[in-house]
Order: structure tokens, then C-alpha cells, then sequence
């Protein structure tokens, strides 16, 4: 398929990052996989700790943003980790062609999926030949 904006480098689309020297909060990026579809986009995020109230997904300008601030909510004193919970910040280009007002997305152990129809102009037809 063509390339639709999600591949590219962020800096070459100038996607905003948040400003780490001026933050005292770390930010974790998120593993994120991408699948396209005739149908649209389909964006599965691991985002372990995160709460359906505190995630948020917005688009701006084309830019999709992800990012949501994650406290641990288990009972009692940890005696062992082997990873810390940190807030999740993530920034994707996306094209034109999706429909982000049709959007769904869905949280469920810790993954977010998220699915962006493709608008209703860009979706492929077939065009019928009429006899003449």
C-alpha cells in the first residue's frame, strides 16, 4: 500500500514532543502496533497501569496524541517490581483520508486499541460500466 503518513518519521512531519528538559515527570513511549485495513486504521497501544478516565486520545491539526498519567492502584507495599509505572505520552502522524470523527477506542487489561475508519471517499469502489 501507499504510504499513509504513519510510516514517516515524526520529525519530518513536525509532530510536537513534550519538552523534556523542562519536565520533571518521565513519559514512557508506549509499544504501539498499526495495522491498515481497506476498512481503516487499527492502533493497538500497550499501555499497562493506565485507567479508561485518565487516557487521553485527541487529533490536532493531524496529529494524533495519546498519553495518559498512571498511579499504581494495588494494595499494600510493592516488595519486588521489575518495571515502574510512568505516565505514557505518544504522538502519530496520520492522513487526511481517516474519518477521526467515526473513531472508537476501546481499554481492556492495560491495551488500548483504537480504530479509525477510513472516510467514505477514500474507501476503493467499483465503478459500474453502463451499456450504452
Amino acid at each position: 500500500m501507499a504510504a499513509n503518513g504513519l510510516t514517516e518519521r515524526n520529525d519530518e512531519k513536525k509532530v510536537q514532543t513534550l519538552e523534556e528538559t523542562r519536565s520533571n515527570e518521565k513519559y514512557v513511549k508506549p509499544a504501539v502496533n498499526i495495522v491498515e485495513t481497506e476498512e481503516g486504521l487499527t492502533l493497538t497501544a500497550d499501555i499497562p497501569g493506565a485507567s479508561k478516565d485518565a487516557l487521553d486520545i485527541n487529533v490536532d491539526k493531524g496529529i494524533l496524541t495519546i498519553s495518559t498519567q498512571v498511579t499504581r492502584s494495588m494494595p499494600g507495599n510493592p516488595c519486588y517490581t521489575e518495571f515502574e509505572l510512568s505516565s505514557y505520552y505518544r504522538q502519530f502522524s496520520i492522513p487526511e483520508i481517516l474519518d477521526h470523527s467515526k473513531a472508537i477506542a476501546q481499554l481492556s487489561n492495560g491495551i488500548l486499541t483504537l480504530r479509525v475508519p477510513k472516510a467514505e471517499v477514500a474507501k476503493p469502489r467499483k465503478i459500474e460500466i453502463k451499456a450504452a
